[in-house]
């Protein structure tokens, strides 16, 4: 509240004071008097430099923003450390951060799947990103373990598609009904590559500002939360003709 209340002085008082007064001498003392006047004289300048300073919060992010896809691009599509659906030499890559555990990352299942199927030039590159809890991080670990047997895309839907929470117990019971060795899978689930998946997702989220599941990627577009599947159709497309 303090660091607010400094702002919209600072904002105000530039906002509000004639050149005169701006160029003179002041101290804070004055400063602050002159600033408190003119709020009392003209309330609504509260609202104008809060409007002003959203919108230089906003245009920092969006920079920060900007940045970090620029400079993690090739991390975000080509870590080989992260799963690949759809045509791995598809022309578009989409990035999606979920957790099993998500609900919504459940209803966006149908949606992705239909863009894989109705567009055959789509990467989609799988972030895994365990945020709700130990289930989500078991489901996790298990389901990039599954990528050493070659049953990850099985593993995946069926692990999204079940009912109920992702824990321990569902997911090795899921895992069986998939074919996976699970006296392996247990074993792989160790390896150190799958924490730092896990570790890499969490900057990366933390990095574009994301703040919960699922979120996209598509091209230089930050899609937090439930998409459609035409949504995702038009993004795609979008990335596909600035290309051209």
């Amino acid at each position: 509240m303090d660091m607010i209340f400094r702002n919209l002085m600072l904002v105000s008082s530039f906002a509000l004071l004639p050149m005169a007064v701006q160029a003179a001498d002041l101290d804070e003392a004055r400063v602050k008097e002159l600033v408190y006047e003119a709020i009392r004289e003209n309330p609504q300048i509260i609202m104008e430099a809060v409007e002003i300073l959203q919108r230089q919060d906003a245009e920092a992010q969006a920079q920060a923003q900007a940045t970090v896809l620029r400079d993690q691009r090739q991390l975000l599509e080509q870590d080989p450390n992260a799963p690949v659906l759809g045509n791995p030499d598809g022309d578009v890559t989409v990035i999606e951060f979920f957790d099993y555990n998500c609900p919504y990352c459940r209803r966006a299942m149908p949606e992705v799947q239909a863009l894989l199927e109705a567009d055959p030039d789509v990467r989609l590159v799988y972030r895994e990103w365990p945020i709700l809890g130990d289930g989500s991080v078991f489901a996790t670990k298990a389901a990039l373990a599954s990528r050493l047997q070659g049953k990850y895309e099985a593993f995946h839907w069926a692990l999204m598609g079940m009912n109920g929470r992702a824990e321990e117990a569902s997911v090795l019971r899921i895992a069986q009904e998939v074919g996976l060795d699970i006296e392996r899978l247990q074993t792989d689930m160790e390896r150190p590559e799958i924490e730092e998946h896990i570790a890499t997702s969490m900057r990366l989220t933390q990095s574009l500002g994301f703040s919960g599941t699922p979120s996209f990627v598509i091209g230089d577009n930050l899609v937090p939360g439930f998409v459609e599947s035409d949504k995702l159709t038009e993004l795609v497309d979008n990335v596909r003709a600035s290309a051209n």
